[in-house]
């Protein structure tokens, strides 16, 4: 039975280089298309681009080095992990920013005598046609890889590993709209007798809120059978995951140093707040004063709402933001279709323009342009009452945005956006707040996460049983 295991092990390995080595082709293949589309269309007016020179080799370079940064802000061609429109986004918004950074750095390298030495912006019409071009070869290549992908690859088989019906519903919220990828055939008890035997039966366990002795050795057992394995990490994880090794002699040790931000960190993270928090407001005036008028011609009320939030050490603050509800109602966290919020105030939150005014709230240091969002007092002091943890976000100042707004959903439990923030507040830097406020403009393309919690599929293997329950009963 083990060489028949070993055996497949060794199977599954070569058919997965095989598998590698089609989609870096189709990757390699696309993002080739995506460089000769832009270069091919803007040598019809501009043969510079195309010959041996100066011109060459700098608009090249810096397609190449602003592609390879934009797609490490917002992800690359990673078929079969994700589903093809978020694919489409992040790859079509990465292309985006690399053409017309490109394309500014063209502009400026054609001011010279032949140019009359001053810089123009041409060839507007070629960037549009290079730019729906391009979104075209992505669209063909992420549908086309992705069905290639699972038509290679089945659904992996998978077990759900928890220890109460809860921990089923959180699982399956997260992995039913991935049916392609993911197929639960068994749901278990983590006591359960049957459990590693279930195990091997499947390519996939999904651990979700056991005991951590338990998770690990499950984890382990997986490890040694090569089974995937996910699980929803505790404070612990997320210190280990941002811990380094430490080799003292020959002794291996996981270092943890908990120092907070260093000063230099604070000053390039305050500056970069007062920087862009300036221009935004600046740049955004028209918009703003726009805003204030419809508001105002709404219904005759208060352009600005104002509520006191908790940032960095629980310092209260007062928020700013674009009024959107009606005046003199009870104030509680909006829900869909809430009578409660005006005509114009439905179209501010759709786009989050709301929340614009928040800029002056950075301008002025009460919040920073990435952090934890901050929360109504009353939020704090429920959320901390059942999980005391909750307070650890307020060891830095909130933010604007940042990698729970953008990675979360309005559905989030107060736990997995305390991991989010955590996951932010112990890996922190500069990059770091660069690429979640590149990030946020997807927020703007996914539909507003307001969803409840989808019901199991009608299957017997999917009814979470309690052994320690019916031990109970067989007792009494």
């Amino acid at each position: 039975m083990v060489s028949k295991r070993k055996e497949y092990v060794k199977i599954r390995k070569r058919f997965k280089k095989i598998e590698m080595t089609v989609i870096m082709s189709l990757k390699i293949l696309m993002y080739v298309s995506l460089f000769f589309t832009f270069f091919g269309l803007f040598s019809i007016d501009n043969w510079q681009i195309l010959t041996m020179s100066r011109t060459m080799a700098i608009t090249m370079s810096t397609f190449v080095v602003v592609g390879l940064a934009f797609l490490s802000i917002y992800g690359g061609y990673d078929i079969g992990k994700r589903k093809s429109k978020p694919i489409i986004y992040s790859i079509s918004l990465a292309t985006v920013m690399t053409d017309l950074v490109t394309y500014v750095q063209l502009m400026i390298m054609n001011v010279n005598n032949a140019n009359n030495s001053h810089l123009r912006f041409e060839f507007l019409e070629i960037l549009v046609l290079v730019i729906f071009v391009q979104i075209v070869i992505i669209v063909a290549f992420t549908y086309g890889g992705n069905y290639i992908y699972f038509k290679i690859n089945p659904p992996e088989k998978c077990i759900i590993v928890t220890s109460s019906q809860e921990g089923v519903d959180n699982v399956m919220k997260g992995i039913g709209k991935y049916k392609k990828q993911f197929k639960v055939k068994f749901v278990l008890d983590y006591e359960d007798h049957m459990l590693m035997d279930k195990i091997l039966r499947c390519d996939t366990v999904f651990i979700y809120d056991i005991p951590i002795e338990e998770r690990t050795k499950i984890v382990e057992f997986c490890y040694e059978y090569q089974k995937n394995v996910y699980f929803n990490p505790q404070i612990g994880d997320v210190v280990e995951i941002n811990a380094n090794h430490f080799v003292f002699d020959d002794v291996s040790l996981i270092g943890a140093e908990f120092k907070g931000m260093s000063v230099e960190k604070r000053i390039m993270k305050r500056a970069m707040d007062v920087l862009c928090s300036a221009f935004g407001l600046v740049l955004t005036s028209p918009l703003l004063l726009i805003c204030a008028v419809l508001i105002k011609c709404n219904d005759g009320g208060t352009v600005f709402f104002k509520q006191n939030r908790a940032t960095k050490h629980g310092k209260v603050f007062s928020l700013y933001k674009f009024r959107t509800m009606k005046e003199n109602v009870e104030n509680y966290s909006a829900t869909e279709g809430d009578d409660r919020i005006t005509k114009v105030g439905r179209f501010l939150r759709k786009y989050r323009i709301d929340e614009l005014p928040q800029l002056w709230n950075v301008l002025k240091g009460d919040m920073s342009l990435v952090g934890p969002r901050p929360e109504m007092l009353e939020n704090i002091f429920h959320y901390t009452e059942e999980l005391p943890e909750f307070e650890y976000r307020l060891r830095v100042k909130a933010g604007l945005t940042g990698y729970a707004q953008i990675a979360g959903k309005y559905n989030t439990s107060p736990k997995d956006k305390l991991i989010l923030d955590l996951m932010y507040i112990e890996n922190y830097s500069l990059w770091l707040d660069i690429k979640l406020l590149f990030q946020t403009v997807i927020v703007f393309l996914k539909k507003d996460s307001t969803e409840g919690f989808k019901e199991l599929e009608k299957n017997d293997n999917l009814k979470y049983k309690n052994p320690r329950e019916e031990r109970d009963r067989s007792e009494r």
